[in-house]
Parts: structure tokens; sequence; C-alpha cells
């Protein structure tokens, strides 16, 4: 984890992005430091999951600049100290439950819970041994929150994390972004639904583009 002596800070400033070579969103500008959250809304289209994309750097900045200050050598940009967790699950379906986050545990580095412990707290430990193919939407998901578990990353980037979970378990995972919040992480978060984070700030985006 970081040093605690060190504030982690998130910095976006005056961001453009874009996608197919269209302009999405310009002019977005925000700071986070360790312990807060932003829910970033807005209807489809508006630019939220290429937020995501560019602020992790799978796509290229149209304009302004991303930095983050107080993760020292370990993580010296958001690049490196995110997870980031889209629309798809990022598991093989015939591979196990298990083996999955084996995978992206030797994968990530900085291992934090075993895989067994990662699946025991998203309430799955009892089908680890199954394909990840033979699960269900809601329990999909689920694994793959584990898989932010089981490699620590200070920063989370989420794409609609609750899409398919029942309220128990989006209960269950706000739980688990409060005590990420806790230990001093960040989440951004683009969703159409209330996470239950508590002091969370909000970024509104777009008035409608098409999708």
């Amino acid at each position: 984890m970081p040093d605690q002596q060190q504030i982690l800070r998130l910095a976006a400033e005056d961001l453009g992005g874009e996608r197919g070579g269209e302009p999405v969103f310009s002019g977005l500008s925000f700071t986070l430091a360790g312990g807060e959250a932003l829910t970033v809304t807005g209807p489809n289209g508006a630019g939220k999951s290429t937020l995501l994309r560019v602020l992790c750097g799978l796509l290229p900045l149209a304009s302004g600049r991303v930095h983050l200050t107080g993760g020292g050598e370990e993580w010296p940009d958001v690049a490196a100290a995110c997870h980031y967790l889209g629309h798809r699950n990022a598991m093989k379906a015939a591979l196990s439950v298990v083996e999955n986050l084996v995978f992206w545990q030797d994968f990530l580095g900085g291992a934090h819970l075993s895989p067994r412990e990662a699946l025991e707290m998203v309430g799955l430990e009892p089908i680890g041994h199954l394909p990840f193919g033979y699960l269900s939407t809601g329990q999909r998901r689920r694994a793959a929150i584990a898989r932010l578990l089981v490699s620590y990353r200070p920063v989370w980037l989420l794409d609609e994390p609750t899409s398919g979970l029942d309220k128990a378990s989006e209960s269950q995972f706000a739980e688990l972004m409060g005590v990420h919040l806790e230990d001093g992480g960040i989440i951004v978060a683009a969703t159409h639904l209330p996470l239950g984070l508590e002091r969370a700030r909000e970024l509104r985006m777009g008035d409608g583009a098409p999708a």
C-alpha cells in the first residue's frame, strides 16, 4: 500500500476525450485525494466509459492532463496505480474462477488477498472450482470484483460495477469500496445506479449524446 505519510492525489486538468475520432467531452477537471470517491453520471453516450479509459491509459487524451502524486516509485502514474473494471469481466470462460484469479494475481503482482480469501469476500468461495463460463451473470460480476482484491492497486476505476448484481451483492460491494477508501484508496465510478458511497462527489456528464 502507499506510504501513509504521503497523501495520494489524482488530478485531471481540462480533459478532452474522443471516440472514433469524434469529440465526446472536453474541459473536465477534478482532483481526488486518498479516501475520496467520485461517481460519474449522465446519459448513455455522454462519455462516462471514455473518461475511465482515458484515465487508465487505454485511450489517448484528446486534450488536458492526468497526473498522480504521492504514489512514489511504486505508483508513478495512474496506469500503474489503477484497477480498471469495465463492462467485460476480463475472465477466461474455460478456466475455473480460482485459476482466473491466480492468473491475474501473477500478472499484476502486488499480492493482497489470496484467491480463496477474495472469493470469500464476495460470497463465491464454495464455487471457486467451477469454470467461469458456468457462472450466472451476477456471479461473474462478483468474480470480477474479486479480481480487485487479489492484487493491490490504490486507484479503482469502475464502469457500471454493480451491473447484474442483486441488492445483497450491491451492499456487499459498497462495504468493500468503503474499506478501500478507509485504507486511503481512490475510486472513480461511472454508474447509473446509487453505489452506497457516503460523501462521494458527483460529476455529471453530457446532455444526451448518441450512444
